[in-house]
């Protein structure tokens, strides 16, 4: 069941990021390095805003969900009560501040005439946050089908309404506020869709539940939120403030969105995994924890590993598919920021499986200490090295982040996966680097090498016994629902 959960968000992940780079193509396509660079600013601050701001409530509301939704179903709808109205309180705060603070944030960036495109963009709070707290409820009763087809209509919506109305308005000098405009209709058409699959809604609400608790937990979620999302998007904003270069800033930013692939992918698995640690941990199944944490984080290092190198060796060509050549200088550090993405997806995921099991002060305390780390080297090294200078300080703390949160889980958990798998997967993924110098790497044929080499990896860990059976069954039961239907 949890592995077809698994692919069942995962591939609603796929289709999402996929729409997701078709817009940013579009969107790139349509406005030009240095309008595309002032996109990039507006959207990246407007949903970080929501995301790291209104995801603390609902995370909280998740994990005690899952809890109680088999045992006391009628304890459902009384939390997501007490949730909805919480969060309405908080978005509806946090809003009227962004508004209001618009003008202050443009000139911090130093442009401002980004005023008006932030004071556009203030309705994506609201719509944003209505979409996801839906989202954050269908987690915790573990209806993830409803999820998927939830992402995956999210994912058509946002090429017909952002690339639609950008389009549209192009002739009119407005794409950019036809983008935005977009950005705010993709999740409130979500959130009317979401609202016919609840079916809770029949349950009388019973039962009692303390909404202190809600908020005790969604605290620290939330700092761990502000701090994380800084921690990855602070890059961008120093080099807006440091080179005061719009062109800069767009290649950057293409650099940064196309390097994001690997964690894209992999935030399926803080989907699944918080609420089913949540409720292994409630119900004090310490084996059944250990193994999913065990497993889960092996079979992501296992190809998140190659995934990245692939995404390094053949930047340039990536670039040129999602960009066009007008982005080519994005190659280059793009190359190296992937690396960074690959270790901070190990501290996302493993910080989730912390906050499911009720750890949630860890997770905000290493993202702290992270973005203070990748402020100050960041700041200095764009300063010498420009573009480069961003993606080195970033790769560097998220390795440390890494280090820190991988520690911590030992210690807590007790065990992480055998040091021996992880040696086989980095000889592995040495020898079909070296592999790929025999193959072109500007090709636009980079899939069909792409392909090749990840066959010859797995067929390396096939050899070594780090991939058989027990990795075959998995697969199979992503793909064979009970009744044995594909």
């Amino acid at each position: 069941m949890l592995a077809r959960s698994f692919l069942f968000i995962l591939i609603s992940e796929i289709l999402y990021n996929l729409s997701s780079y078709v817009v940013h193509s579009g969107m790139g396509r349509i406005l030009g390095p240095a309008s595309y660079g002032r996109y990039g600013v507006v959207i990246t601050l407007t949903t970080m805003i929501i995301i790291l701001i209104g995801n603390g409530i609902p995370t909280a509301m998740a994990k005690y969900l899952s809890e109680v939704f088999e045992k006391n179903p009628g304890l459902v709808p009384v939390i997501k009560k007490q949730a909805a109205t919480a969060q309405t309180i908080l978005i509806g705060s946090v809003t009227v501040m962004f508004f209001l603070l618009a003008p202050v944030v443009s000139h911090i960036l130093g442009d401002p005439t980004l005023t008006r495109l932030f004071r556009i963009s203030t309705l994506i709070i609201p719509a944003f946050a209505l979409a996801s707290f839906y989202f954050s409820y269908y987690t915790g009763i573990h209806k993830f089908k409803v999820q998927a087809l939830l992402k995956t209509t999210r994912s058509a919506a946002r090429i017909i309404f952002i690339l639609g109305l950008a389009w549209l308005l192009k002739s009119r000098g407005m794409a950019l506020e036809g983008a935005i405009v977009g950005y705010v209709l993709v999740p409130l058409s979500v959130f009317l869709e979401a609202n016919l699959y609840d079916t809770y809604r029949k349950h009388k609400p019973k039962g009692f539940f303390n909404w202190r608790k809600l908020i005790k937990y969604a605290w620290p979620v939330t700092f761990f939120m502000i701090a994380y999302e800084f921690l990855i998007t602070i890059d961008l904003y120093l080099v807006k403030g440091i080179l005061r270069d719009d062109y800069l800033t767009g290649i950057y930013n293409a650099a940064i969105t196309v390097g994001r692939i690997p964690y894209y992918l992999f935030y399926a698995l803080t989907i699944i995994l918080l609420p089913t640690v949540s409720k292994s941990t409630s119900d004090k199944d310490h084996k059944k924890t250990e193994k999913l944490v065990s497993q889960s984080l092996r079979l992501m290092v296992m190809f998140l590993i190659p995934l990245c190198i692939l995404i390094s060796i053949y930047a340039k060509p990536i670039i040129r598919v999602f960009y066009s050549q007008r982005f080519i200088q994005a190659a280059d550090p793009m190359s190296i920021f992937v690396f960074g993405v690959g270790f901070l997806t190990v501290f996302y995921v493993l910080a989730f499986v912390l906050n499911g099991a009720g750890k949630v002060k860890v997770p905000m305390i290493i993202s702290f200490i992270g973005l203070t780390i990748n402020t100050i080297a960041t700041y200095f090294l764009i300063k010498k090295y420009a573009l480069l200078g961003a993606v080195i300080g970033t790769s560097i703390t998220s390795f440390a982040v890494m280090v820190f949160m991988l520690g911590y889980t030992y210690k807590y958990f007790g065990y992480l996966f055998r040091i021996v798998s992880f040696l086989k997967i980095l000889l592995a993924s040495a020898l079909m680097f070296c592999l790929s110098l025999i193959f072109p790497r500007e090709s636009l044929a980079f899939p069909i090498w792409s392909a090749i080499l990840l066959a010859f990896y797995v067929f390396l860990l096939y050899i070594q016994g780090e991939f058989g059976p027990f990795e075959i069954k998995l697969a199979k039961n992503m793909l064979i629902s009970k009744k044995g239907k594909i």
